[in-house]
């Protein structure tokens, strides 16, 4: 079951699921390679918000059901409205599904190729759960990452030795944001969102991105343009 996933009530970038990038709403993006998925059965939109739900059906997505309120306040998290997608579903079609995929609108840049490699990781190991990761740049890296103890600074996790060239920097790498994976028995039977067994698939770093504030959507917008140059769109 795939799952994409529009609270309406965000406080950070108002309406952000629907706001135009490129004259789209952003969650179409989603939908479109959701929609071309080989390895998911059935796509869904959970969104307790009616003016998303419209906007879905037209661009030909299923909206099945209208979240209860209490998935939608700003303490819910994915782990509720994920085992109440499954479970209406599983109602619904009257068959069990064997794994269970998140897909936020606020990654527009995945591609059908992210989606079912990232499927294909989690079958092919029989983990728990599946991500797509990128790496992280060097500007980003956790070598870079302090803590302060009174005024003394202080290696957070990774010790940085004097004249450490970028390059010597051990690959790191962090969820893009674009797909999570979780098999079902451990979400309904187990109550987890993610498991002790993770693998991942990685995505290039141009295409991934979490929109979240203003800034994001600038930058989303910047990627867009470059993406487009380059053929992508």
């Amino acid at each position: 079951l795939g799952v994409i996933t529009a609270r309406g009530g965000s406080k950070t970038l108002p309406g952000k699921n629907i706001k135009l990038l490129d004259g789209k709403p952003l969650i179409v993006y989603t939908i479109e390679a959701a929609q071309k998925s080989k390895l998911i059965t059935d796509l869904i939109v959970s969104t307790d918000n009616q003016e998303i739900a419209k906007i879905c059906r037209k661009y030909g997505a299923e909206v099945p059901f209208i979240q209860p309120a209490e998935l939608a306040t700003d303490t819910s998290g994915h782990l509720e409205v994920m085992q109440y997608a499954v479970k209406f579903m599983e109602e619904k079609k009257g068959y069990k599904y064997d794994y269970a995929v998140i897909f936020q609108p606020t990654s527009p840049f995945r591609t059908v190729d992210d989606i079912d490699k990232t499927i294909e990781k989690i079958i092919e190991h029989s983990a728990d759960s599946a991500f797509s990761m990128c790496e992280l740049e060097p500007s980003q890296h956790p070598i870079k990452v302090k803590k302060m103890e009174g005024d003394r600074v202080l290696s957070y996790c990774l010790e940085e030795n004097a004249g450490m060239h970028r390059q010597d920097f051990p690959k790191v790498y962090k969820r893009s944001g674009a797909v999570y994976i979780t098999s079902r028995d451990l979400l309904i039977k187990k109550g987890r969102l993610f498991g002790d067994f993770v693998v991942g698939h990685i995505v290039p770093v141009e295409r991934s991105i979490d929109i979240d504030t203003k800034y994001d959507w600038v930058l989303a917008e910047y990627k867009f343009q470059e993406l487009k140059e380059k053929g992508f769109f």
